[in-house]
């Protein structure tokens, strides 16, 4: 058994760990507040602006109009946008996304595969062993913004119209509480509108200058738009996670430490029973010495 000396050490020890994660907690915690609200403000504007894309796309005329929106007979070059953290302790986000990534690139073994990271954690991973790199970009974290979507986009985009390959397919971390996050695999491109999902919009509208004209326009605004989105709920997710991870390690530390304050009051009682022994057995050598 370790010493009193010892247990008093790990006591102390434990329980700065325990501040850290507590002040991680509250920091991550914070951020998750600012984040989840932005997440939640532009996920109505990227539903909306899916259901335009899917009235402009049923009109006459407006199908196959755009080289977003042309399928590819033989799917044969498949680009993944993998949405990874920078930092790690976030429970088990990384490993989940991760896992998922790898299922994705097992499934799709007869084609073949490109990544582009956004993330430490995923560029590392996929350098040791993933499939061929084509792009990384660091995680924009707490100040992401339209440009550092566009700039993600523009490769997908521009590898798409380009015929480098032929399909992608975006993977991120849908938020959907604090205490639950779902990695998500969406086909970036081609872009497919839902069938019957243009919402409120059933009524018949007169379009200048054509729908072709205007899908032109915003069709690669609605590929920056889901990127960024993904950005967001990415972000969202990776501080609820931390933030839980981090409370759960705080409470793990007060367990911890009561655990060693009951081992230390045991080594502690055990050592006064071993002195009193011994003061005992010290005054009966004693008597017996005088008596004799």
């Amino acid at each position: 058994m370790a010493s009193a000396r010892d247990i008093l050490r790990r006591i102390k020890s434990v329980k700065n760990i325990g501040q850290v994660t507590r002040a991680m907690e509250a920091v991550s915690a914070s951020k998750m507040r600012k984040a989840q609200e932005r997440t939640l403000a532009s996920r109505a504007y990227a539903v909306k602006a899916r259901e335009v894309l899917s009235f402009l796309a049923a009109q006459p005329g407006a199908e196959g109009a755009h080289s977003l929106l042309q399928e590819r007979e033989n799917v044969r070059r498949v680009a993944l946008i993998l949405i990874t953290p920078d930092r790690g302790l976030a429970g088990a986000l990384i490993s989940n996304i991760l896992r998922v990534a790898m299922r994705f690139i097992q499934q799709n073994q007869d084609k073949e595969i490109v990544v582009v990271t956004v993330g430490k954690k995923g560029r590392d991973f996929m350098v040791r062993y993933g499939p061929r790199l084509l792009a990384s970009f660091p995680n924009p974290g707490d100040k992401v913004s339209s440009a550092d979507a566009s700039a993600i986009s523009q490769v997908a985009m521009d590898g798409f119209l380009g015929g480098e390959f032929d399909a992608v397919y975006l993977l991120y971390v849908e938020f959907i509480s604090m205490l639950s996050q779902h990695p998500t695999v969406l086909q970036l491109l081609p872009l497919k509108p839902e069938i019957g999902g243009t919402g409120g919009l059933s009524a018949e509208y007169l379009i200048e200058p054509s729908p072709e004209a205007v899908l032109e326009s915003l069709l690669p605004t609605l590929v920056d738009m889901q990127v960024y989105q993904a950005l967001l709920e990415s972000l969202s997710s990776e501080h609820s996670a931390r933030m839980v991870a981090m409370r759960a390690a705080t409470d793990n530390a007060k367990q911890l430490v009561e655990d060693l304050r009951l081992t230390y009051n045991k080594a502690r009682q055990s050592a006064i029973t071993s002195e009193i022994l011994d003061i005992a057995g010290g005054a009966e050598a004693l008597a017996q010495t005088m008596a004799e």
